[in-house]
């Protein structure tokens, strides 16, 4: 069969796909050239952000807080490195998981064994929210901050009753009695409950230490305190639970008068991202997607008007 001569406009088309992608390509090595170069910058940058002296570090605690690496890391970054003077929490979070909160209070009470911590709190500071401001050495909240809430729960629907309804019966092989409790597909036993309420005393006794080491109450005080209520920060003065009302001006002003860290620093948000990622990562990700895209085209068209042999 004898093979179709291209036509000059599809031709055209080709080369010029083509110069695009010879275009995109050397993007590409301008790109991964401009990577290494930042690779270079973060190593003299431990805190993953661009150097410039002396400033104060903030992490916002936002939302649900559970166990996240990156924000760990970036906190151990923070406290080695001698430019950050100190470290603002600023909070607004109604609580999260017990390993996240344990994993944030943990991050937090090591920076505090090197440089002052101030925590902040915004409308709510609650359950794990609370317990992240724990480690700091001093706790400002606004009067209408919700606070508190020190405890543990633990919540499993029960449809059992609505399955039956339905005519739908779950049969179960467990290797244990407690296995699968709690189990959505019925009731928990008396025994079952004794064992989840056991753990669940275990959480509260810990978060209860937390507490009472963090603000330097008895045990017996905070105990109290921990049945799960919830306190406006003008409340949780008068408990001991925060140290005074304000927000980040105060907190700056009190690190200057008793920290000796200079109200005039700057701040600077506290990046769970590398230097890298932030500053090539959007660009590089649009150069791989473009450059992904004319090559898929030079081949689509490659493909499609190809002469035949």
């Amino acid at each position: 069969m004898r093979s179709m001569p291209l036509d000059a406009d599809l031709l055209l088309d080709r080369r010029r796909l083509k110069r695009r992608l010879s275009l995109w390509r050397g993007l590409a090595v301008l790109g991964f050239a401009a990577l290494v170069l930042a690779a270079v910058a973060w190593r003299g940058d431990p805190t993953g952000m661009v150097p410039g002296g002396a400033h104060v570090a903030r992490l916002s605690v936002q939302g649900f807080i559970g166990d996240d690496r990156k924000v760990g890391e970036a906190l151990e970054r923070a406290r080695r490195d001698g430019a950050v003077r100190a470290v603002i929490v600023a909070i607004d979070s109604p609580g999260g998981s017990v390993a996240g909160g344990e994993a944030l209070h943990a991050a937090l009470a090591r920076v505090a064994e090197r440089k002052p911590v101030v925590a902040v709190m915004g409308g709510t500071a609650a359950s794990a929210g609370y317990m992240a401001a724990l480690p700091a050495n001093r706790v400002f909240a606004r009067e209408a901050t919700v606070t508190g809430s020190i405890g543990v729960i633990l919540q499993s629907p029960n449809v059992s009753e609505l399955l039956a309804r339905l005519g739908v019966d779950m049969e179960t092989l467990a290797s244990g009695a407690f296995k699968d409790q709690p189990s959505p597909f019925r009731p928990l036993t008396d025994e079952g409950r004794a064992e989840l309420m056991r753990v669940v005393r275990d959480l509260h006794d810990q978060f209860v230490a937390r507490v009472a080491a963090g603000r330097e109450m008895p045990v017996e005080r905070v105990r109290e305190l921990a049945d799960g209520r919830v306190f406006t920060g003008r409340e949780a003065i008068g408990l001991g639970l925060v140290d005074a009302i304000g927000g980040e001006p105060e907190a700056r002003a009190w690190l200057a008068e008793t920290r000796s860290v200079p109200a005039a620093l700057p701040v600077r948000d506290l990046e769970t991202r590398g230097f890298a990622e932030r500053t090539f990562g959007a660009a590089i990700s649009g150069l791989f997607r473009g450059f992904v895209t004319e090559w898929l085209l030079v081949d689509r068209v490659r493909a499609v008007w190809q002469p035949a042999p």
